[in-house]
């Protein structure tokens, strides 16, 4: 079982900067693959960012490619999303998951923990 917890989000103007974290209960979250996904009202969960359990191997989704960058300390269990650039269009809720067996997956559906969302809001 792991429980994560997002902290960071809030309320930016359109070029700056964020950085999410994502704080995981537990002593195996080096054996969990991360991911982060947002979720605007009315739209289906998107992903963002994926890392492999040694933090070696990262993958972005188009939208983020470049302005964003997802890292891991796993002596810390905690996961990161720093947020450059941002864009009104980058508006929603963002979550944090963890996958068990560090297998690749974009898909929301494929991680197995979920922390409650942080809600970050970029103005133009």
């Amino acid at each position: 079982q792991v429980q994560l917890v997002e902290s960071g989000g809030g309320f930016v103007q359109t070029g700056g900067s964020l950085r999410l974290s994502c704080a995981a209960s537990g002593r195996t979250f080096g054996s969990y693959r991360m991911g982060w996904f947002r979720q605007v009202p009315g739209k289906e969960r998107e992903f963002v960012a994926t890392i492999s359990t040694s933090g070696g191997i990262t993958n972005y989704a188009d939208s983020v490619k470049g302005r964003f960058t997802i890292s891991r300390d796993n002596a810390k269990s905690t996961g990161y999303l720093q947020m450059n650039s941002l864009k009104p269009e980058d508006t929603a809720v963002y979550y944090c998951a963890a996958r068990a067996g560090g297998l690749y997956s974009i898909v929301p559906r494929a991680y197995d923990y979920w922390g409650q969302g942080t809600q970050v809001t970029v103005s133009s």
